[in-house]
């Protein structure tokens, strides 16, 4: 017992630096121009575009963009992995503690194994489970809303970073 509350007091490692302001002002204005099109959009089109988990998507995205969880490949195939378990796992194991357990747990556990690692997208399942969508919920809001969140950090960390972004595809 003594080992397990010791270990709980953490390694004492310093915690990582404060971004500087330049970087903190770009993720704030990054972030806000993406989900003030997105919710545009979705009042204009008539069509939601929003999940909740996109305001944390736009934070990696745009506050931390070489982070290998902020690439383009994680961002758009995490959020379709998460939806698309999810999806499945109510539709044919039902709506239950079990079921929603299981399809978090799965849906991590097939991010890692495919490289898609996106932290938000394991949420999708909760978004799922709470508003018991149709299939039509894997078009829009996950995937058209991913992809217009990363053709807006393509572009809008291209023009203000002088790092390129994406790291890979």
């Amino acid at each position: 017992m003594r080992k397990l509350i010791g270990k709980m007091r953490g390694d004492r490692a310093p915690r990582s630096p404060r971004a500087d302001l330049r970087t903190i002002g770009l993720a704030f204005t990054g972030s806000a121009l993406a989900i003030a099109i997105l919710s545009s959009l979705t009042q204009t089109l008539g069509t939601a575009l929003i999940v909740g988990t996109f305001g944390a998507s736009t934070l990696l995205v745009f506050g931390y963009p070489d982070a290998a969880f902020s690439q383009p490949r994680n961002l758009v195939f995490g959020h379709l992995l998460g939806a698309i378990i999810g999806l499945l796992f109510l539709n044919f194991l039902g709506d239950s503690s079990w079921s929603l357990a299981f399809a978090t747990a799965t849906v991590i556990a097939a991010m890692m194994f495919t490289h898609t690692v996106h932290p938000p997208a394991s949420s999708n399942t909760f978004a799922i489970f709470l508003i018991k969508p149709t299939w039509v919920f894997l078009l829009t809001p996950i995937l058209l809303g991913s992809m217009i969140i990363l053709i807006i950090a393509l572009l809008y960390n291209n023009l203000v970073r002088e790092a390129r972004w994406p790291k890979h595809w």
